[in-house]
C-alpha cells in the first residue's frame, strides 16, 4: 500500500478542510494502551469552553405562538 496522498487530493477544498479538521484535533486524541494496535482510543475534551459551544449550536430556538 502506497501512504502517499494522490495529488489531485491535496487541491480539493472538501479534503483541505477534513484534513484541517482532523490534525486540529490529533493531539486531544488519546489511544487506549489495550488497543494501541488497532488505533482505537477516545478524544479528549478540549475543556468547559468547547462544550459551551457545541450546547449553544444546538440550541432549537423557541417557536412564539
Amino acid at each position: 500500500m502506497n501512504p502517499a496522498i494522490d495529488p489531485k487530493l491535496l487541491n480539493d477544498p472538501v479534503f483541505q478542510r477534513v484534513m484541517a479538521d482532523a490534525l486540529s484535533i490529533q493531539d486531544r486524541f488519546a489511544a487506549e494502551p489495550v488497543y494501541a494496535k488497532t488505533g482505537k482510543g477516545f478524544l479528549k475534551s478540549a475543556g468547559v469552553e468547547e462544550l459551551r459551544e457545541i450546547k449553544k449550536a444546538r440550541r432549537v430556538p423557541k417557536k412564539h405562538s
